[in-house]
């Protein structure tokens, strides 16, 4: 009788397990498919608003062949028939790197590739290298993917980058000096232009010649004209990134990295840039957000509330 006992008690336990394991499974499958689906609704929705702030502004065209300079900002990665929007300060540099990464004949690891490296790499391809035919025929087969940010605090973030630091002299002597002669303050002197001076700088400035560090993001990858089929936001950058890399069919071990350019500095965020921005006349706060109130309205940011900063 003890056996029988045994016998059954084994058999729901291992029935419990069976039960419990396949409703884990099913439980597991479904958020998957749950958050796959609101990620495309989410995806949709964000399309949706980019196409009708391009309509309502007029910003379609025609053309069949596609803007040099707007070419020039998107990277191609064949194996995985990908092609990604350079924005500068929105994570671009670990998204050069996932590009190297996924190329496993290259052999390289997330280590290998440090700052300079990946972006001075032969190896990134970039959609300018291609005739226009070819340049058509990629944009029409391959997953198009770009990411933004909040508009204000990507513009903190290249001044912190680019003038706050003595590594990239092309940016803290050659554009700080040409700034300063912009704005009819002392070339010779050797202090580092405030934010307030470069804020002066960006609402003056001829577009037409604006640097990719704080070009408006619609000029840098033209969501117009090019139908991107995810459009990420560095705010969630983990979960969109996530999203990207399924999408594409990337390895299951190949995750967004987090390095920064300065790894002891505090990442720009909300309250960092509101203190830089709390420092600018009113006036001036109202012209710099001009400049980029196409960004904030095709892509959902909303202003700071200047009386509140």
């Amino acid at each position: 009788m003890r056996k029988v006992h045994q016998k059954l008690l084994f058999v729901l336990i291992i029935s419990s397990a069976v039960f419990g394991f396949y409703f884990h499974i099913k439980w597991t499958k479904n958020m998957f498919f749950t958050a796959s689906f609101q990620n495309l609704v989410t995806q949709e929705n964000r399309k949706a608003i980019v196409m009708s702030i391009c309509e309502n502004n007029n910003l379609t065209n025609s053309s069949l062949s596609l803007d040099r300079k707007v070419a020039a900002q998107l990277y191609v990665e064949h194996s995985h028939k990908f092609i990604y929007c350079e924005v500068p300060k929105v994570g671009c540099s670990n998204w050069k790197r996932i590009i190297l990464l996924l190329n496993k004949s290259l052999g390289l690891t997330v280590t290998d590739l440090n700052h300079y490296d990946v972006h001075k790499s032969r190896l990134l391809i970039k959609l300018s290298s291609y005739n226009s035919s070819v340049q058509r025929q990629l944009l029409a087969n391959y997953t198009k993917v770009m990411f933004t940010r909040h508009p204000l605090e990507r513009v903190v973030s290249a001044y912190r980058d680019k003038f706050l630091h003595e590594d990239d002299i092309y940016y803290s002597k050659m554009i700080a000096n040409l700034i300063k002669k912009a704005i009819g303050k002392n070339t010779n002197s050797t202090e580092k232009i405030t934010f307030e001076d470069f804020a002066r700088f960006i609402v003056t400035e001829n577009p037409k010649y604006r640097d990719t560090h704080w070009k408006p993001m619609y000029h840098l990858c033209d969501p117009c004209n090019i139908h991107y089929d995810i459009i990420g936001k560095f705010e969630t950058i983990k979960q969109d990134a996530d999203f990207v890399l399924k999408f594409i069919g990337a390895p299951k071990d190949l995750i967004y990295p987090s390095i920064k350019h300065h790894a002891n500095e505090t990442r720009t965020n909300d309250q960092i840039s509101r203190n830089y921005l709390e420092s600018l006349p009113p006036s001036l706060y109202r012209q710099l957000t001009n400049v980029y109130s196409i960004d904030f309205s095709m892509f959902q940011y909303r202003y700071y509330n200047y009386a509140n900063l």
